[in-house]
């Protein structure tokens, strides 16, 4: 499944510098969702997740607790005894209090939660090219596929939640924007099942009227500290003196201020190895010429292939996206007969699936090669495998499978996972 599925994918207006579109995804209250995956009648009701609770029990910490359970004070991290005095557990009360005060207190199941996680994280990798995961509950998206224009963010972020809410079974906030912070920090405003999007442009006046301490990256004692400055919104933080910042702080002064202002040049970089590598570039104005489309696309070919060796990559699927006016997504792609490192097949492969859009108006076009492997190997170019028909390659190994015969066209539009019961964009 490739980005270009999920509603509200859409070119990106303008040039290849336009704003940055990510998306930071936070299940709501995760522990707590996931005891109620196994048990349903827990809906509804003050759910505690944390050790310690039972009579001769060590200390110990909540993990997590539900928003029903908040509403008594009960929060991550607070001491189990604590716990317990604001929200007495169900098991050690006769009847329940008629204001429902009496909580469901569940020990961490940590493997359970971690195969709910992976469902979730199957389903953002699903929807982006590129993941950061953050923790077992959060996770960071680059959707430039997205772009800004026509409500995309929007749509994206509501088909995402959905989707996570329809297989998995749990809720989860979204909070996309410009920068990396500012997607953290939307993510939270409106928990639980919350999406927040903030445009390019406003991220400053977003941020402005919060409280310090949700700046991202505020901890309570460089809180104390500003506030100490009499700092008590972004705003105010915003507008103090950045040398002075810099002063009290160092760099780290310096990198809070300009957050403060909505800057924040960081990507979303994956953890571990990348499961595609590709790149695409638009024109100033959609094009219908051939040769200007081959141009750009040997360009991104070359590219891609670069990146690939540089990540020491090798691939079994090389595939390109034709974006139509308005913003119609066409996706090509051919699978190999094996994995390889070979700039000048990614060219070529390329090019040939670009001949079906000879002709099409395109607004924006991009190669990709993903089904990538990393192990240590020496098979790279087309060369080695050796004459036609020899069955064996260099130094007398035995060839790899031709290429050009067992290679097999996947043209699939968008159209076509939806025949096929697949999910699709609105293009």
């Amino acid at each position: 499944m490739s980005p270009a599925e999920l509603p509200g994918v859409a070119d990106q207006t303008g040039a290849d510098e336009a704003p940055q579109v990510i998306a930071h995804v936070d299940m709501d209250c995760f522990y707590a969702a996931c005891e109620r995956l196994k048990e349903p009648a827990l809906v509804g009701k003050p759910v505690v997740v944390g050790m310690g609770y039972d009579r001769g029990e060590p200390q110990g910490a909540v993990a997590t607790a539900s928003y029903e359970a908040r509403e008594f004070g009960v929060e991550s991290a607070m001491p189990i005894s604590q716990a317990l005095e604001l929200l007495p557990r169900q098991a050690d009360v006769e009847a329940a209090p008629p204001d429902g005060g009496a909580g469901h207190y569940r020990p961490v199941d940590m493997s359970y939660y971690k195969r709910v996680g992976k469902q979730v994280k199957e389903i953002l990798h699903a929807s982006a090219e590129t993941v950061r995961e953050v923790s077992i509950d959060e996770a960071y998206l680059d959707i430039g596929h997205v772009g800004w224009g026509r409500a995309a963010p929007e749509r994206f972020g509501a088909t995402l939640r959905e989707r996570i809410q329809d297989s998995v079974g749990i809720t989860a906030s979204v909070g996309i924007a410009p920068n990396m912070s500012a997607a953290k920090i939307a993510s939270d405003l409106d928990k639980p099942d919350g999406l927040v999007v903030v445009p390019p442009g406003s991220v400053r006046t977003f941020l402005a009227e919060l409280p310090i301490d949700e700046l991202h990256g505020v901890g309570p004692v460089t809180a104390r500290r500003l506030q100490e400055l009499g700092l008590d919104t972004v705003g105010a933080l915003a507008a103090h003196d950045r040398e002075a910042l810099v002063e009290g702080f160092g760099e780290r002064g310096r990198e809070l201020h300009d957050r403060a202002r909505g800057r924040d040049d960081r990507t979303v970089t994956p953890q571990g190895n990348p499961k595609s590598v590709s790149r695409e570039s638009a024109f100033g104005e959609p094009t219908a010429d051939l040769e200007a489309k081959e141009t750009k696309l040997r360009e991104l070919a070359a590219d891609v292939a670069d990146r690939a060796a540089s990540k020491g990559a090798l691939y079994r699927t090389i595939g390109i996206k034709v974006v139509e006016p308005p913003f119609d997504i066409n996706t090509r792609a051919r699978s190999l007969g094996g994995p390889v490192e070979d700039p000048a097949l990614v060219e070529s492969v390329a090019l040939e699936l670009l001949e079906e859009f000879a002709t099409t108006p395109t607004r924006k076009i991009g190669v990709r090669v993903s089904n990538l492997e990393f192990a240590e190997t020496d098979q790279s170019a087309l060369a080695e495998f050796g004459e036609p028909g020899s069955g064996y390659g260099p130094a007398g190994r035995p060839a790899r499978p031709n290429i050009g015969t067992r290679a097999r066209a996947v043209q699939t539009t968008l159209r076509d996972f939806l025949d096929s019961g697949e999910p699709r964009s609105n293009s």
